[in-house]
């Protein structure tokens, strides 16, 4: 009889590319294109000798990064979760997304706020793709609490989804303090990279008019040059301040917060986690 052994299945080629894996990178990208469109319409403009501002374009943009974001949690959420129950990690996703919906309630301080600590950890126990489940229906649940509906909307899932995403990207070996080292740089990092990102959503509908746009206002004709040029200038004067207060505050959640979360998060991670197992004759190990 044939010595056995348990060993954890072998993965497939190409088994991660889920559906739902690629239908977050095409949100992602989509999104992008729907944020850095500003920068990529001068050389189109170009392609087309028209100095038009593509403003029939808006709401087309705004309901694919809507359309986008929605399907791709709404896939992830369908597909079994790797090493774990489907059902029980839905509902702890349902929980953590409830619990830090409520805390947009909670009046921020010059952009400072704490919605993002959990999405950072959630992101970084559970993996990219959790991540980005928690960012996405975080935001889309506080705007149906705060009123916050809008245009601007999409805008901030992606955004908040792609600081879930990236959390999972982050290395999880090493102690703690480590870890909520780690974790409290990405969230200065993504203090400042969230605002900026927001800002271009409006920026090229917020000039006051062709003739009054000075130095700080997108408007048709510009080259890529100019366009990053007056981006930056508009950034640092607008909101540079905001950002610095909210990567700061991040740093401090994490710091003073994030042990015991992580510690609570990573315990229901062990719990519901497991790996599975098939039987394999050893000629074959």
């Amino acid at each position: 009889m044939d010595s056995v052994a348990l060993a954890p299945s072998s993965s497939k080629p190409l088994a991660w590319l889920t559906p739902g894996r690629i239908l977050l990178a095409v949100a992602s990208l989509v999104g992008l294109a729907g944020f850095l469109y500003p920068f990529v319409l001068p050389a189109i403009a170009q392609a087309e000798n028209t100095d038009q501002a593509h403003a029939a374009d808006a709401p087309l943009i705004v309901a694919l990064v809507t359309a986008f974001a929605v399907g791709a949690v709404l896939v992830t959420l369908s597909e079994s979760q790797a090493g774990a129950s489907r059902s029980r990690m839905v509902a702890l996703l349902g929980v953590l997304v409830a619990i830090d919906a409520t805390l947009r309630l909670v009046p921020t301080v010059l952009g400072a706020s704490p919605v993002f600590l959990l999405i950072m950890l959630v992101g970084a126990v559970f993996g990219a793709s959790f991540g980005f489940q928690m960012g996405a229906l975080t935001i889309l649940l506080s705007a149906m609490l705060t009123g916050g509906m809008g245009p601007w909307l999409p805008y901030q899932m992606l955004g908040a989804a792609w600081i879930g995403l990236t959390a999972g990207w982050l290395p999880r070996g090493g102690s703690e303090r480590r870890r909520l080292v780690t974790l409290a740089l990405f969230g200065a990092v993504w203090g400042m990279l969230f605002g900026a990102l927001m800002n271009l959503w409006f920026w090229p509908f917020g000039a006051p008019g062709a003739g009054e746009a000075g130095s700080f206002y997108w408007t048709p004709g510009l080259s890529f040059a100019e366009t990053v040029a007056r981006y930056t200038r508009f950034y640092l004067v607008t909101s540079l301040g905001f950002d610095l207060f909210r990567a700061a505050g991040n740093v401090v959640l994490v710091l003073v917060l994030g042990g015991p979360l992580l510690r609570l998060l990573e315990r229901y991670r062990r719990r519901f986690a497991w790996e599975p197992w098939e039987e394999m004759d050893s000629a074959s190990r």
